[in-house]
């Protein structure tokens, strides 16, 4: 009999292993961050803040890994708040969907503009949470930031409600208050993101981002501009799509020197990826095949290429690229080092970057994830 119980237990234990290798093979690595920002009048510094500190938030996250690998990165975009939008949608417009786009997510980022408005933050919550394609798994990271300054309790659609919506789903809501910490408690934006699993933050919209200069900026930048030049464009957008990666370095150059540091940076990281348009990714992630890729979606310098000239033309890009890249990550680490050191000179900024960061590090790690 005991040799019996002992067999089945084996048998149990076997079971067991088997199913744990299987979930931890089948384990999403995958992060989803969506940026609710309120596009009022009173709003500009906040706006500028998130120009300016967009890449530097992709890149922190970019370098989370879980199990050995890198997770994939999927950032949207709402804006509320703003009486240029249709009072149907409450003031509120999806201005794009998860992607790993990061291109898409900075030109509409860069389009906004401030005006009204009647700010209903369970209402943007609520369609956040709704219209946008969550992944259904548990091991993935999901997390909203609803930044404004006012109550959080304005508008057709209970906060309460919308939070417990999203935290079904296992959507974390953290709430950025642009105003007094005190009045942002008193106003419900920590009741806001308390219910939703959230952390409750509040910034000085207006605060100048500090600019730490180090002697690796400008080798990043030079190596970013030489990265662009491995890009090709291919197929009916290409060539648009990759003026637009080319307008995005102007909008960084255009928020200040940090952001296109930032910007050339993020370049360099797996999580910037274009296989939509750009040849060599599309090649390296095997969405194309040039072996059988129509001619007229080459770009006009490939056209006349034999067969076997193409193949050497993209393998000697991508060999490029990774060369780039290297050398960005090489100077970017050193960088890293020195600004680290600098900042602990320099009281903690109140800005959305450090609020984003302080608290996706710590919601990243609940979830396993490493973002030193």
């Amino acid at each position: 009999m005991k040799g019996t119980i002992r067999r089945h237990m084996k048998v149990v234990l076997a079971l067991v292993l088997i199913l744990g290798t299987a979930a931890a093979a089948a384990a999403e690595e995958r992060i989803q961050l969506a940026i609710l920002l309120d596009t009022s009048n009173s709003m500009d510094g906040l706006i500028a803040q998130a120009k300016s500190q967009l890449w530097k938030i992709v890149n922190e996250l970019a370098r989370a890994k879980r199990n050995g690998k890198t997770p994939t990165l999927e950032v949207a975009l709402f804006e509320y708040g703003n009486d240029g939008l249709s009072a149907d949608d409450g003031y509120i417009r999806m201005v794009s969907g998860l992607t790993t786009d990061l291109d898409r997510i900075s030109d509409e980022l860069f389009k906004l503009t401030t005006n009204g408005g009647s700010e209903y933050c369970g209402m943007v919550i609520d369609q956040a949470a709704k219209k946008l394609a969550w992944s259904p798994a548990k091991d993935v990271l999901k997390v909203m930031y609803v930044a404004g300054n006012e109550p959080f309790t304005q508008g057709p659609v209970d906060y309460r409600q919308s939070d417990s919506r999203a935290a079904r789903k296992g959507i974390i809501v953290n709430t950025v208050f642009c105003g007094p910490y005190n009045e942002g408690v008193e106003t419900a934006w920590k009741d806001g993101a308390d219910r939703a699993d959230g952390k409750y933050m509040s910034i000085d919209q207006d605060e100048a981002v500090a600019e730490i200069a180090t002697p690796y900026d400008k080798e990043i930048v030079d190596l970013g501009n030489a990265l662009n030049k491995t890009y090709v464009g291919y197929g009916r957008k290409g060539a648009e799509l990759k003026s637009r990666q080319e307008a995005q370095d102007s909008n960084a150059v255009s928020a200040g020197p940090g952001a296109i540091v930032q910007r050339s940076v993020a370049k360099a990281q797996a999580a910037y990826t274009n296989e939509g348009w750009d040849l060599v990714d599309a090649v390296s992630g095997g969405v194309v095949d040039l072996k059988t890729i129509k001619e007229d979606e080459l770009p006009a310098e490939m056209k006349k290429m034999t067969a076997a000239g193409r193949e050497k033309y993209v393998k000697d890009l991508t060999a490029k690229r990774a060369e780039l890249q290297g050398k960005i990550t090489i100077a970017n680490e050193k960088r890293r080092a020195l600004v680290a050191e600098e900042m602990k000179k320099r009281a903690q900024q109140n800005t959305l970057d450090e609020a984003v960061l302080g608290s996706v590090r710590e919601e990243a790690g609940k979830k396993g994830f490493d973002l030193r």
